[in-house]
Parts: C-alpha cells; structure tokens; sequence
C-alpha cells in the first residue's frame, strides 16, 4: 500500500532541486571574501588610533598623564633657564614664540591630523570675543615668563597656587556669582599659606612677586571671561580650535609691544644663534614643549575627566617646585615650606567645597 504524499512533501523531496540548491551554496561560500570591520568614525578621526590600539588603556593613560606631568614642568624649567640663567632676557619674544608655535602645531594637528573637528568663526562678534580673550591670555603669559627672570620657580608655583582664590573674586565682580560659606572658607589658608611663603622667601622680589601675581591673576580673569562670552552653542569652541585662533592673535598683540620694549630683539637672537647653536634647539624645544601643556591637558581630560585633570593641577605645582629646587639649588626656607603646604592643602579643601556645592545644587 503506497502512502498518500501531499503536494508540499512531494515538492520538498525533489533530487534534482536540492542537489542544485546545493551547488549553489557551496559556490557562494567559495567566493566569500573577509572584510574587517570598519572601525567607527570617532575612531578613525582619532589620531592616537595606530599607536594606541596597540597599547592597553591603563598604559596609554600613564603615559599621557607622564606626558601632561613632562610638558607643564617641562616649560617651566626651560623658560627659567632660558629667562635667567642662560641670559635670554627677553620675556615678551619669547612669549610670542610660544604663540607661533601653538598656531603652526594647532594647525597641523586639527588640519592635517585631525585630532579634533575643525571649527570655524562664525561672526564678527565671535571674533572680538576671541580677540578679547587673547589679549588676556598673552598678558597673563608675559608676566608668568617675567616672573621666572626675578624669583625661583618654586616661588612661582606658590603664587600660581592662588588662582581659585581670584577666580572666587573675578567671579563675584563680574558675575555677581556667589558661592557658599565653606567655600569662602577653604579660600583662608590659600591666602595665609602665600603670606608665609612670601614673609620667608630667601629671592624674593617684589617685581617678580607683583607680576606673578598678575599673571594669576590674568589666568583667573581669563576663565571668567571665557565662560561669559562664549555661553551659546553656536559661538563654544572646542579648546583646541580656541587655541588655533587665540594664538595668532596674542602673537600679532605681542609684536609691537616686543619691538618697542625689547628693541632689535630679533637681530640680537640671530646673532646669539650664530654664536651659539644651542640656543636654536633650545628656543625651538622650548615652543614645542609650550604647545605640548595645550595638547595633553586635552588628551588627559579626553582619557579621564575634567577632575582629574585640576587633581594632577594641584599636585604639578609642589612636583614642579621639588624639581626646580634640585635642578636650579636655590635656598628654601621651612616656613616657605609649610606656607607652600598649606596654600596647596586650602586649594584641595576650595576643590572639594566646591563640588559639595555643585552637588547641593543639582
């Protein structure tokens, strides 16, 4: 008795279909070709890519936050070097030199490299915004270079130490923002730490004190002032494509004021170059490392946080001054020590205020 077959079972059953089936499954696998995976276009863009999908995330952090630690005490020591002991005094070129270098190193890094997309300036306004804040940022970078020429770098870092404290007071002025009582509060032995420092320092100079702390005081004002231009979307900038245009600004700010003060500077650098190579190296490593404390506090908030980025902050300067005192010998006293531990402690105690009073906030 042959059992009945319905039309599907019959259809499914066909030799001659599933041995063409067949085939053609075996030819389509032969001709499969392995195609990698596109990485994702924040990937592609990233010119850390090559170099760092080599090495692990824990190791690649280390080394920008190294390289974050080499290229801000880095700039120091040269500058002092430079400044002061070499016998470079020209404070105002020098300065100008570093924006040279940031504009041309900006350029190559957004333009060619692409580390960050490329913004551009969308108004006339937006432009004197930004004008206005290179005028600031050069002004508070000359008086950090002069300072270097009058007092240790250790002293320096001591008075740069107190920005939080003129940030709270150029805050209040201009915004008319208040902060809480602890906050005030933390700022007490930022003040009385710089006082003892000051009372007990062996080279203090009271010229080089007095433009440190303008150019502190600058560097404060500046962050003030950003955050109160440049509020809307369309007019923020990303802090690389700020430096590619704040750069040849302060640069164009600082070339007549470097040729009325300082004189033939220009001719003078040639011929200390012609009798002394060295000092080509030294300028041209002196501008580059200046452009590297742009690009990898950039990279080490990319890799961490913002946090972690005012944490390094506040240890670079009690690093930056231990090394200048073994490299440079200059005395200290034990009141400048304990003045200088207790602006650093007042620092640390604003940062946390201040994050308790972000949180109460929220």
């Amino acid at each position: 008795m042959v059992e009945a077959q319905s039309w599907t079972t019959r259809r499914m059953s066909n030799p001659r279909l599933d041995a063409t089936t067949a085939a053609a499954s075996a030819a389509a696998n032969d001709q499969l070709i392995d195609i990698p995976a596109t990485p994702p276009g924040d990937v592609r863009n990233n010119g850390i890519y090559a170099v760092g999908s080599r090495l692990s995330p824990t190791v690649l952090t280390a080394l920008i936050i190294a390289s974050w630690y080499f290229s801000n005490i880095g700039v120091l020591l040269l500058n002092k070097y430079l400044l002061s002991i070499y016998g470079f005094r020209y404070p105002i070129f020098l300065t100008m030199l570093h924006m040279i270098a940031c504009a041309s190193y900006s350029y190559i890094s957004i333009t060619l490299l692409e580390i960050v997309p490329r913004q551009h300036i969308l108004s006339r306004r937006q432009f004197l915004k930004i004008f206005a804040l290179s005028a600031i940022f050069c002004f508070s970078v000359v008086c950090g270079n002069t300072s270097l020429r009058y007092i240790p770098v250790s002293f320096n870092q001591a008075v740069g130490a107190t920005g939080p404290f003129f940030t709270a007071i150029f805050a209040f002025l201009i915004t008319c923002k208040k902060e809480s009582a602890e906050v005030y509060l933390a700022l007490l032995p930022v003040v009385l730490g710089i006082v003892l420092a000051s009372n007990s320092e062996p080279l203090f100079n009271l010229f080089g004190f007095l433009v440190c702390v303008s150019s502190t005081a600058a560097r404060a004002l500046k962050s003030v002032v950003q955050g109160l231009l440049l509020t809307s979307e369309a007019e923020r900038l990303h802090s690389m494509n700020l430096l590619l245009y704040m750069a040849p600004m302060a640069a164009m700010i600082l070339l007549p004021f470097t040729l009325y003060i300082e004189g033939n500077v220009a001719s003078v650098a040639i011929e200390k170059a012609k009798s002394d190579p060295f000092m080509v190296f030294l300028l041209i490593g002196n501008a580059t490392v200046a452009y590297l404390v742009n690009l990898t506090n950039f990279l080490v908030t990319k890799h961490t946080s913002a946090l972690t980025l005012q944490v390094l902050g506040n240890a670079k300067a009690a690093v930056a001054a231990c090394v200048s005192v073994l490299i440079f010998r200059n005395p200290v006293t034990a009141m400048g020590i304990v003045g200088f531990g207790i602006t650093t402690l007042g620092v640390v105690l604003y940062s946390e205020a201040k994050k308790r009073s972000k949180a109460i906030q929220k």
